[in-house]
């Protein structure tokens, strides 16, 4: 049976794809697989993707959704705004604890960029990773796809034909 499934793909790649199948780039073997076992080849790219994440790459990619959202931006105006406040009015003197220039505040900030920079760049290099698994999987669907409906060209042409026939025959009688 397997060397008739190997003839077959053989079959369906010469017939299809117009080449062997050998000379098939792994993804599209998988598809011509896929179309002779008459199975469904689309998958959720999200869940095998997330399934591969470790602890830090899900924490990372957190940090950096909180990062990136009006909520971190509101929140971290508010806490400028009170601490600017706190450290420059003489009215609360004794609990100033970072006077103007704000070189504190200013270290603080400057780790924070320094911190928050790669975690959002891996993030990112995720994003790029997760991207390239969807176009590869829309590839195989689009190319199965196009493929299957060659299959159904194929069969209403040979129909067709013999419809013809069929009819030229009664015609004949």
């Amino acid at each position: 049976m397997v060397k008739n499934m190997k003839k077959y793909f053989e079959s369906l790649a010469r017939r299809l794809l117009k080449t062997k199948f050998v000379d098939l780039k792994e993804e599209e073997k998988n598809v011509i697989e896929v179309i002779a076992s008459q199975s469904s080849i689309a998958e959720d790219v999200n869940e095998s993707f997330h399934e591969q994440l470790s602890f830090g790459q899900r924490v990372a990619d957190r940090v950096s959704a909180f990062g990136g959202s009006w909520r971190f931006i509101l929140l971290f105006i508010a806490i400028m705004i009170v601490w600017v406040m706190v450290n420059t009015f003489h009215l609360l003197e004794a609990t100033r604890f970072d006077p103007y220039p704000f070189i504190l505040l200013n270290l603080i900030l400057s780790t924070l960029a320094a911190l928050q920079a790669p975690i959002i760049m891996m993030s990112q290099n995720r994003q790029a990773a997760k991207d390239r698994m969807e176009l590869s999987q829309n590839y195989k669907v689009t190319l199965k796809t196009e493929l299957e409906i060659m299959l159904l060209h194929q069969k209403v042409d040979e129909l067709t034909a013999l419809i013809a026939k069929k009819e030229q025959e009664n015609d004949k009688i």
